[in-house]
């Protein structure tokens, strides 16, 4: 009978909890319903090669291979497109050899860049041959059953980022460190500020002529140098202990990443003003921080319909990936990422003003 008084009691308080319900059974369809959209819209990537003095029969059979698209080039007009990211790679024939230059940023494009030029290489090969026996055949019948030979043509590799056994981790690695920054940012400041709240500090400190906007820019620095330090911790771990290699300056990594934990600190703090308690600021994560990781750039955005895509442009996470990719990836200088840090720097704006205001609620006198 006490079994069933306590099931009893229980059972109510959680149907009255109506965001806990919402986070058991909403939640997971919204996030579920997000995978559908980011994952379903197009399972393929189209690869975009650069070709240099490539005879025009295997650009042919390059066009042929689903999801390619070549684009004749001059080289040095070809190198810079390489460089600014207009194309995957750049296919140069010289001396009756190939020489092909990789951006290797995404290694599913190496690859199948890798797989289409040699199948269409066989494919001209094939053809070459063929054009030879018919043509022996025609003027010499004795020669036709005769083997007729061709020459094996050698391609040079090279990579303008990392090597032949750079992976798919390696081209999420810069957007992961953003990641956790973020996360445990958010959590952490969310998490202190309710703290202060539910043990009556808080209300506390409101009740004395402080002011609000004292008290966020207080909790915001103190909070900013353990996110220094951490951003620095992640970084230099991902850095020298993972071997990552960072083609740009590391201290402009260093620098996107501490925005973006102050931006992160500043949505937790936000966030902690709608939770009542410690497990109610943890509900926020399906909803706040997930879609952050679906829209960062871990899924490529070229795969996505446009209307999808419209969604991350309101996710601090998708600016803040574009910087540290461009910069580890691609050796962004500084002028390249100040885009994406303004608009991270705008989000940290409004956050701010709103925390501000939202701190109001709580000031009694």
């Amino acid at each position: 009978m006490r079994t069933m008084s306590i099931t009893k009691r229980v059972t109510k308080e959680l149907l009255r909890d109506k965001r806990t319900l919402a986070l058991m059974f909403i939640a997971p369809m919204f996030i579920l319903f997000l995978m559908k959209l980011v994952f379903s819209v197009n399972s393929t990537t189209s690869v975009d090669i650069a070709t240099v003095n490539v005879n025009s029969a295997l650009v042919t059979d390059l066009d042929k291979v689903t999801h390619i698209d070549t684009h004749q080039y001059s080289l040095s007009n070809a190198n810079e497109a390489l460089k600014d990211g207009k194309v995957d790679a750049v296919v140069h024939y010289k001396n009756s050899e190939y020489y092909v230059t990789y951006a290797n940023t995404d290694a599913s494009k190496t690859n199948a860049t890798k797989a289409a030029l040699k199948s269409s290489i066989v494919a001209e090969n094939v053809g070459q041959l063929k054009k030879t026996l018919m043509t022996l055949q025609s003027k010499m019948p004795q020669l036709a059953g005769q083997t007729t030979k061709t020459n094996s043509v050698k391609i040079h590799n090279k990579y303008l980022y990392g090597d032949k056994d750079t992976n798919f981790f390696d081209k999420i690695v810069p957007i992961l460190m953003g990641f956790f920054v973020f996360f445990f940012v958010f959590l952490i400041s969310g998490m202190a500020l309710l703290k202060e709240r539910t043990s009556g500090t808080l209300y506390r400190l409101l009740a004395t002529p402080v002011k609000r906007s004292e008290i966020v820019f207080g909790y915001m620095l103190s909070y900013g140098f353990l996110a220094i330090l951490q951003t620095l911790i992640i970084v230099l771990f991902t850095i020298w202990a993972l071997n990552v290699e960072v083609v740009g300056n590391i201290l402009y990594v260093i620098l996107v990443n501490f925005v973006l934990a102050l931006v992160a600190l500043a949505f937790g703090i936000l966030m902690s003003t709608f939770a009542k308690s410690e497990f109610q600021m943890m509900q926020f994560i399906p909803l706040v921080v997930i879609p952050q990781i679906f829209f960062s750039g871990i899924i490529p955005m070229d795969s996505m319909a446009q209307g999808v895509k419209v969604i991350s442009y309101i996710l601090p996470m998708k600016y803040a990936g574009d910087a540290l990719t461009g910069v580890v990836m691609n050796g962004y200088s500084i002028s390249q990422i100040i885009a994406p840090i303004l608009v991270l720097l705008l989000f940290l704006l409004v956050l701010t003003l709103l925390n501000i205001v939202g701190l109001k609620k709580y000031r009694k006198v």
